[in-house]
């Protein structure tokens, strides 16, 4: 499975987010974003309207999420 995280390095909830990714062992891909602002715009006209933005092949969502980081790590873990 690929998880792509779409993220701003400066970014707090970001970094939370691919740290709790990392500790549990979720292999990802990040785009960094402030060097990327076309992509950035594609990601604000798909509705999402906080960083970190992840998408998995099952899900996706915007902001910190700790609770589906845990339910995407048992999902790999399946």
């Amino acid at each position: 499975m690929t998880v792509t995280v779409f993220t701003n390095p400066s970014n707090p909830q970001c970094e939370a987010t691919e740290q709790e990714l990392a500790k549990l062992g979720v292999r990802y891909d990040t785009v960094d974003l402030t060097k990327n602002p076309s992509t950035f715009e594609q990601i604000k006209n798909a509705g999402f309207e906080q960083i970190p933005v992840v998408i998995s092949p099952n899900s996706s969502w915007s902001g910190h999420r700790p609770d589906l980081i845990r339910q995407l790590a048992q999902s790999f873990a399946a």
